[in-house]
């Protein structure tokens, strides 16, 4: 019954049946098939950086997922996780001088954005894809590499949240979450059995994690889809690392918080996504580790490319080149 409800939908913005709008200003959607885990946050940040470093004004939308709040809201010095969701609160952090906002209605979202001066010069979408109501620019379509869409189902008995036919809609295909020892010949046989359309560029990416200077055994704290890539690139460098996982995007009460410092007894210092960070910081679990002299420490990580990520970078720029 539910990939009948997804057809019919596309069906219908398929025969304008429902409306499709398309907007001036540069649209870059990053966005996925499977609901959750391929690391669209991480790319939306490498996104924003390449069209800064290549003297773009970029602006950040997304839903604001699980936020206490509707309709349009700007981040600024007052917003949470809660107010803005946890994903667009660690954009927001990450770039404080980067117009970061979140709005259910996507139309509306880019046209208030566009409003700003200055007035941004792209806008960055974080999890757009199914969001036909809004017709972009130019899609980014992300598959992790132990998961691909051509291998998942539909939910409730896959992962998948939209057809796998939609991912010829995309203008590029990102396998991401590759692991370190990809090699060639592993590439040639994804390319083979993802039998991409001539006009789709295929590339491959993977996680970068920070290096980490505490000493001892953390606690590994995490409430993200898939807490399996973190925990297993901890173990390699901290091999009695304990860990705690809660659902993706929890609200960490103050029971959850008593668990988590009982837990971290025995251990040295908790460690935690960044994005696990911004709900965290509505919660006094930084104060009283800080109290027993231990610390809450968020691992930033960065996506990086296998392939040539200048042939990435390329497709973008050239798609506001072809806008300007």
């Amino acid at each position: 019954m539910y990939r009948l409800g997804v057809a019919i939908r596309h069906w219908m913005y398929d025969r304008h049946l429902l409306p499709s709008t398309a907007v001036d200003i540069p649209t870059i959607c990053v966005g996925n098939l499977a609901a959750g885990g391929t690391g669209k946050t991480p790319m939306t940040a490498y996104i924003v950086r390449l069209l800064q470093d290549n003297g773009y004004r970029p602006a950040v939308l997304s839903r604001g997922y699980k936020r206490k709040t509707r309709g349009f809201v700007l981040a600024d010095a007052h917003s949470t996780a809660d107010t803005i969701g946890d994903e667009a609160m660690q954009q927001h952090t990450t770039f404080p001088e980067v117009p970061v906002a979140v709005c259910e209605n996507r139309v509306e979202g880019v046209r208030r954005l566009e409003k700003l001066t200055p007035r941004p010069d792209a806008v960055v979408l974080d999890d757009a894809m199914q969001h036909r109501a809004l017709r972009c620019g130019f899609t980014i379509l992300l598959t992790p590499y132990d998961r691909l869409y051509i291998d998942d189902r539909m939910l409730p008995w896959g992962t998948l949240r939209d057809l796998p036919s939609r991912a010829g809609k995309a203008d590029c295909v990102v396998v991401t979450k590759c692991p370190e020892t990809i090699r060639p010949i592993d590439m040639r046989a994804v390319d083979n059995r993802l039998h991409l359309p001539t006009y789709q560029k295929l590339h491959f990416a993977g996680i970068q994690y920070a290096a980490l200077q505490e000493k001892g055994v953390p606690l590994v704290l995490s409430g993200i889809a898939e807490p399996s890539y973190l925990t297993e690139h901890v173990r390699k460098h901290y091999p009695q690392a304990e860990e705690m996982v809660f659902a993706d995007h929890h609200h960490y009460t103050a029971r959850d918080v008593q668990a988590v410092i009982d837990r971290a007894k025995y251990c040295n210092f908790v460690l935690t996504t960044e994005k696990d960070m911004q709900r965290l910081r509505l919660t006094d679990l930084e104060e009283r580790l800080q109290a027993q002299g231990k610390k809450l420490v968020a691992m930033p990580i960065r996506t990086h490319f296998y392939t040539p990520h200048a042939d990435f970078d390329r497709q973008i720029l050239n798609y506001l080149k072809r806008k300007e």
